[in-house]
């Protein structure tokens, strides 16, 4: 599956308003984009738009699940809770970070209050975050790009290392593709069979329920995140034990009782059929990797998939890497207009697989096509490249790559469009 690029800066502190700054944890951080209109374009799973301003936007990390260092005014044990959010920190480049004492979520102070790094996301969740891949530093390629995520790939994010040093539960919705799912599903298992992190404490899973006499002994628990944001409300309700407890998960199947695919049964379920509760005792009779979670459904009239309004409107239809002669400023990228109107190319840009870019000027007529002579800053790889346009906004309109096989002396290659 394909994931977009998003380079930007990790934001933790506002140095204007640091009282009131993000507040990361385990699984979620702040993102500035450098460049928003790519967020307006991903898909919406639950018809959710992106909750982003002039500050950014929260990422939530796909397939992990931390301990909550702040849910409704409440936290799970807050040992395994910050281990994981200064982990994710230290994974990022962050340093010497301290928290106000009066507001422990909230930083104080850190050697930087943002650095670069880059997502790999796949769209919005139901909460209007980014889902996706995080990474520090600088990503190798144009903003925006469409990249295939692969396992070795994945294994280099901040969410496998968490994963995999025991500082997170896995969470695998149906956002996450099959292959990275049951890559992630093993890493999970051999962090469990290491018992390192919150797997020397965990409980209220298939090895053995937890007692729970009232929020204060909840807290102190080390278990599954998802099932912690239900037992908090629950018991909000004043119920005494959790005789009712499936029975209130059932009234709500969107916001309690999440809709799950089992994958021991090959069939479709819900939460409730994954969790065991009587009395003062609750557990999970699955682990999180053996089922899939689907996120909540868009409202009817949402649109999940927006799309960006340029995207497609130019093409890259072929280009000639090799001509007869000298490669260099006669090498040539052939576009296509597919709209009916005419675009101006002033500020577009054409990007190799080498990072160089070139600046694209004229006007390129509805339905017509033009050939870019390449300048010497792009140059096309006889060994197999890849070419991606941009419009002056920074969005990626269209990405094209062939390989060496394809390549031969003073012929043209089309990419078939």
């Amino acid at each position: 599956m394909t994931y977009t690029v998003l380079r930007g800066d990790f934001v933790i502190r506002y140095a204007d308003l640091p009282t009131q700054g993000p507040q990361p944890d385990g699984d979620t951080i702040k993102f500035k984009p450098d460049t928003p209109a790519l967020v307006e374009g991903l898909p919406r799973t639950s018809g959710r738009p992106a909750q982003i301003n002039g500050r950014g936007i929260s990422v939530r990390l796909e397939a992990i699940d931390a301990l909550e260092t702040h849910f409704s005014e409440t936290h799970q044990e807050l040992a395994g809770a910050n281990a994981a959010r200064d982990e994710l920190l230290r994974l990022l480049g962050f340093t010497n970070v301290t928290y106000l004492p009066d507001r422990p979520n909230n930083v104080a102070s850190a050697d930087q209050d943002h650095l670069r790094g880059h997502v790999l996301t796949n769209g919005i969740d139901a909460n209007g975050r980014l889902i996706g891949f995080v990474f520090a530093g600088e990503f190798d390629g144009p903003d925006g790009a469409a990249v295939f995520l692969d396992e070795k790939v994945v294994d280099t994010s901040a969410n496998a290392l968490l994963l995999g040093g025991g500082y997170a539960y896995p969470a695998f919705y149906s956002s996450l593709p099959a292959t990275l799912r049951m890559h992630l599903a093993e890493t999970s298992r051999t962090a469990r069979a290491a018992e390192v992190g919150i797997w020397a404490r965990s409980t209220a899973d298939p090895n053995g329920a937890a007692t729970v006499l009232d929020l204060a002994s909840l807290q102190q628990l080390v278990c599954w995140p998802k099932l912690f944001r239900r037992l908090v409300p629950y018991l909000a309700t004043g119920a005494p034990d959790f005789d009712g407890f499936d029975a209130w998960l059932r009234a709500d199947p969107v916001n309690r009782d999440d809709a799950l695919f089992l994958l021991d049964r090959l069939e479709a379920g819900n939460l409730h059929d994954v969790v065991q509760a009587s009395g003062h005792t609750i557990k999970l009779t699955a682990w999180p990797e053996d089922f899939i979670i689907e996120p909540d459904p868009a409202p009817p009239g949402s649109n999940p998939h927006p799309g960006r309004l340029t995207a497609g409107d130019v093409l890259i239809l072929a280009a000639l890497p090799d001509p007869i002669g000298a490669d260099r400023s006669h090498e040539l990228v052939t576009l296509l207009n597919t709209t009916g109107v005419a675009i101006d190319l002033a500020g577009w840009s054409l990007h190799d697989d080498g990072r160089g870019a070139q600046i694209l000027t004229g006007l390129l007529s509805g339905g017509a096509v033009t050939q870019i002579s390449t300048t010497g800053a792009v140059q096309l790889g006889n060994r197999g490249d890849s070419l991606t346009l941009v419009d002056p906004a920074g969005v990626s309109i269209d990405q094209v790559s062939y390989k060496a096989t394809q390549v031969h002396q003073g012929r043209t290659i089309a990419f078939g469009r």
